[in-house]
């Protein structure tokens, strides 16, 4: 089956959303700082309590996603995170913003992607034959990276022109516009999966991370990920620090250099469908997912100046192409390998995790760079990061050893 009408205007409503955050991009904690003029810690806070509680809210709609259309739900969490970040320039408009309901948005906003996520990766499975999701998965996560490369610095204009109330209104209206491109979408939804036998709702809710315990594929690439992302993501605050205080890189260059790095994802993605038909999934998966994890200890060890400059865009670059061709092979083999009645809850589970894992390791390393030194939370990160690649499913796997060609006769 083709990539067909419904599939572009799925990836349209897509690409507005990401677009929009992307330009939004760190919007709620600039509104913290310049507008409510709040402390350091406030601004930590903000951005650790919208993960976890958001993941804390999201966990028991997983089953209640599972045995109901994807549709009406992917336009509920669209609708929900307009009207939260909306309200934002609305009560700045009045006067009335306060750091409460800061953190109130960013809760209604991360749980309104953990939403999306899961209903809108159980929906393209069925909208997308597969053959076709490589392609598809490739479409998407090029998107991502093209609108976190273009987006901030379109934001940081809107906010140098407008102010940075304009900014989180055009954040709002992207997801909108992406509810919007979800209800044009035109061919009939296929009916839920019927609920199995009944059980307890705790058990409902942790089928999930069940079916991923009891697969060996899927329980590899779960370790591998939370490992991996966890230490990047503790890496990102350390970075910035090394760059911007330490090495004393402008803003302009800091934004310039991460890019320059996202172009690097935005490559590796639309190479991933053509990779796959050249060397087979399982080998283009293993190879990136080490690939993605070779460089990022090298950035503890940065000059300043230009060639310190390079190293960043360069490591960055390569780490992200590395990322760009993993994703979308990690999603195709994520979507084939889980049942259909077990996906969105297999999807939820798996942002809960990271939702809850990230936060406490961006704490871990910025406890390790107060107890030692920026360099050497960085490298200790940059360990982590190498680690996981330990961590894929180097055993063989079924999904993994067929390439796409040999998918593409199942969805006929």
């Amino acid at each position: 089956m083709a990539l067909g009408s419904d599939f572009r205007r799925l990836w349209s409503a897509y690409a507005i959303s990401e677009l929009g955050t992307g330009v939004g991009f760190g919007a709620l904690p600039l509104v913290a700082v310049f507008v409510l003029d709040v402390p350091e810690f406030q601004v930590s806070l903000l951005a650790a309590l919208g993960g976890l509680a958001a993941a804390a809210l999201t966990l028991p709609a997983g089953p209640w996603i599972e045995y109901r259309p994807k549709r009406p739900v992917m336009i509920a969490a669209d609708l929900a995170r307009f009207l939260a970040i909306v309200s934002v320039p609305v009560a700045m408009l009045a006067g009335a913003l306060t750091f409460a309901q800061l953190c109130v948005v960013a809760v209604v906003q991360a749980a309104g992607t953990i939403l999306f996520a899961a209903a809108s990766g159980a929906h393209l499975k069925a909208l997308v034959g597969p053959g076709d999701r490589d392609t598809a998965n490739g479409r998407f996560e090029a998107t991502f990276w093209t609108a976190y490369s273009a987006g901030p610095a379109v934001g940081g204009l809107l906010t140098s022109w407008l102010g940075i109330a304009w900014t989180v209104t055009a954040d709002a209206v992207s997801f909108l516009l992406s509810a919007v491109g979800v209800r044009s979408l035109r061919t009939p939804e296929p009916p839920p999966p019927a609920p199995g036998p009944r059980r307890n709702r705790l058990e409902e809710i942790t089928a999930g991370w069940r079916y991923i315990a009891g697969h060996a594929g899927l329980r590899a690439l779960f370790i591998n990920q939370q490992l991996f992302a966890g230490a990047m993501m503790a890496a990102s605050p350390l970075l910035t620090v090394l760059m911007v205080r330490e090495l004393g890189f402008t803003a302009w260059q800091y934004g310039l250099a991460w890019g320059l790095a996202c172009l690097g994802g935005v490559a590796g993605a639309l190479s991933t469908s053509r990779l796959n038909r050249r060397f087979g999934r399982r080998r283009v998966l293993l190879v990136s997912g080490v690939g993605r994890a070779l460089w990022l200890w090298i950035l503890a060890l940065i000059p300043g100046g230009v060639a310190g400059f390079v190293l960043v865009a360069a490591v960055e670059f390569l780490a992200l192409f590395g990322s760009g061709v993993f994703n979308p092979a990690f999603a195709t083999y994520r979507m084939t390998e889980t049942a259909d009645e077990l996906l969105s809850r297999v999807i939820t589970c798996w942002s809960v995790t990271s939702r809850t894992v990230q936060p406490v390791c961006i704490a871990l390393g910025g406890a390790l760079a107060a107890v030692t030194s920026v360099r050497t939370a960085l490298l200790v990160c940059g360990a982590g990061v190498l680690a996981s690649s330990v961590l894929l499913p180097w055993r063989s796997s079924r999904h993994l050893d067929e390439a796409p060609g040999a998918l593409r006769g199942v969805a006929s």
